[in-house]
């Protein structure tokens, strides 16, 4: 998973990438809105950081067009610092709205941040497992799942997903805060916890499925 920078500015999206490559996160620069879209409808995008003034469309227009078919989040990084358009853009759909000039220590923390938050997942319901966002609680049957903080955000982000496979270090980026100080085997032994306390509620449930060498996954009909 990378995160798209969508900036026409060459100086600039240098400086973005070499902060995320220091925080060990990917990236993929494209410099028009077009581009931006192929690049999104191809998958594999954790967030997009959008510039508003493209050279073929306005970010905002951008935005839009992402929010018809993605709930991918979406960052703006502009240079407008108008009230008018904050608003516009965070009503569009965006989860943020960064102006430059920045800090790029801020920047990469506002996107972990952002990589960090659960879906929006109200009424999930999947394989018996029960969302409650108000709550921030997972039943299974019916029964209350005990889940650490960690475990919860783990299971939220594989259950809001059903069948797509996320590597460890894509699991580490987006529910771990400082996965940089956490050990390499932290995901294997949080699943391992999950599927025990799945199997006490109900022996026959397992929707964590191993992917030798890929990762894990959530299995709506296991």
């Amino acid at each position: 998973m990378a995160v798209l920078i969508v900036e026409d500015e060459p100086s600039i999206a240098d400086t973005i990438r070499y902060a995320l490559e220091t925080e060990r996160m990917d990236s993929i620069w494209v410099t028009t809105g077009q581009q931006a879209l192929d690049a999104l409808s191809e998958g594999n995008i954790a967030l997009v950081l959008l510039d508003i003034g493209l050279p073929d469309m306005s970010g905002f227009d951008v935005c839009r067009v992402i929010r018809q078919t993605s709930s991918v989040p979406v960052v703006f990084l502009t240079s407008r610092h108008e009230e008018i358009d904050q608003v516009l853009g965070l009503e569009l759909g965006a989860d943020d709205y960064i102006t430059k000039p920045f800090s790029p220590r801020v920047l990469t923390a506002r996107i972990r941040a952002r990589l960090r938050q659960p879906p929006e997942a109200a009424n999930i319901t999947s394989a018996g497992f029960s969302h409650d966002a108000d709550g921030a609680r997972i039943t299974l049957d019916g029964v209350l799942l005990d889940l650490s903080r960690y475990e919860y955000r783990l299971l939220l982000l594989l259950m809001s997903h059903p069948g797509r496979i996320y590597s460890r270090e894509q699991l580490m980026q987006q529910v771990w805060e400082e996965p940089e100080r956490s050990f390499d085997r932290t995901v294997d032994t949080h699943i391992k916890t999950l599927r025990r306390k799945i199997r006490d509620i109900n022996e026959n449930s397992d929707p964590l499925r191993t992917h030798r060498g890929l990762g894990y996954s959530f299995e709506a009909g296991a």
